[in-house]
């Protein structure tokens, strides 16, 4: 007995340090300016907790393992109103020890929170803007992005319609600026794996109102009408990211053609119908959790925040330089439910990942395709190559 008791009072003293060690503690901001947004569908219509329900879930994963590491995550959400400048909200994150930050914000607005954190040396992820530019001329160095480009979602989908030999587009494109940038895209993906655009139109937004009693009757003759006199074609090619005219358009053109791009068959990182690759228990547990379905938005900040806690339990750090270090080099192999560990391009900070092809019901095809070969990696195919790049990280 006595000498068990001196073994466990040795233990004690051995193991005490460990115990009374004070843990890592890994805040996160997460920093979105919240918008209405209209939609044609009812079922569309975003929840109000879309993307920081993601970053939630992925907190619980990190403080799962960060159990058994002596580290602890949490997330502060802070929401931009009309007017609100980010540059503010991401000095009164910095305020409250914050320096990795997940960002919902437009294109313009990331660009003045990157400033803005420079001096704090904040880390962003970028999980929502899509925009080719902020991987390109406006590419920035605190900026790690989890959402896709356009240009890879635009990418994914030309692979696949040129693997099936849908090679004759029809692209209809929004009279809004991202609509022409998204139709900006998926010309060049068209030009970049061989198909052929044998006509584009505009479908200018008159205002009207995207739902009304009399909707259905007015569309089944203004679809018909808008598409006939086009010249041959495999597949019509939507880009209406704002959300016009595009899921009107299956089984109502002139034409008895499939509709490809902002509708019908339409490129995403995320779907709440994939069940591939484990992504079935994914969606149950947020699901379970969240009483909705899984959106993009959410699964790039989940993205996000997983890849902070990758890097941080790997790192046993919360500091910004360390975790982007990591982030860009060999060893980060994310698993994220898409069949293969995620890695970073390190020219631009843009995160490799397949492309999946949805109906909204099912996931009907996953890019790169067979046959779209690179030499390092067939997930460069999507999105802009190293030797394509215009960024210069600063």
């Amino acid at each position: 007995m006595i000498r068990a008791a001196c073994v466990a009072l040795l233990l004690c003293a051995v193991l005490r340090p460990t115990w009374a060690a004070e843990p890592l503690k890994v805040p996160i901001g997460y920093l979105v300016r919240s918008e209405t947004v209209e939609t044609i569908s009812l079922l569309d219509q975003p929840a109000a907790n879309n993307g920081t329900a993601g970053a939630q879930l992925a907190v619980q994963d990190n403080n799962t393992t960060g159990r058994f590491l002596n580290q602890r995550y949490s997330l502060v959400d802070l929401h931009l109103k009309a007017g609100d400048d980010p540059a503010t909200a991401v000095a009164e994150l910095a305020r409250q020890g914050i320096s990795l930050i997940v960002a919902d914000l437009p294109a313009d607005d990331l660009l003045k929170a990157a400033e803005a954190g420079k001096a704090d040396r904040i880390l962003f992820f970028n999980a929502a803007a899509t925009d080719d530019r902020l991987r390109q001329k406006d590419c920035r160095a605190n900026v790690v992005h989890t959402a896709p480009s356009r240009a890879m979602l635009a990418d994914g989908l030309a692979q696949y319609l040129v693997w099936k030999k849908w090679v004759r587009w029809f692209l209809v494109v929004g009279s809004h600026e991202r609509d022409k940038l998204f139709a900006a895209a998926l010309t060049r993906a068209a030009n970049r794996f061989g198909a052929k655009i044998v006509q584009q139109r505009e479908f200018k937004d008159t205002g009207g109102a995207r739902r009304t009693d009399s909707g259905v009757v007015q569309t089944q003759q203004q679809m018909p009408v808008f598409t006939q006199e086009a010249p041959s074609y495999d597949v019509l090619v939507a880009a209406d990211e704002s959300e016009v005219f595009a899921n009107n358009l299956p089984y109502r053109t002139w034409e008895p053609r499939p509709v490809a791009g902002s509708a019908g068959l339409v490129p995403t990182s995320w779907d709440a119908s994939n069940s591939l690759w484990g992504g079935i228990q994914m969606q149950d547990r947020f699901i379970g959790q969240f009483k909705r379905l899984m959106t993009a938005l959410d699964m790039q900040a989940w993205t996000a925040v997983r890849m902070i806690g990758e890097a941080a339990s790997r790192q046993n750090s919360a500091d910004p330089k360390t975790i982007l270090d990591f982030l860009k080099g060999p060893e980060l192999a994310l698993g994220a439910f898409k069949g293969q560990k995620l890695t970073l391009r390190d020219w631009d900070l843009q995160l490799r990942q397949p492309i999946l092809l949805t109906d909204g019901r099912t996931i009907v095809s996953v890019s790169p395709q067979p046959g779209f070969l690179h030499q390092f990696s067939e997930l460069d195919t999507l999105g802009y190559d190293r030797p394509e790049t215009q960024c210069k990280l600063q």
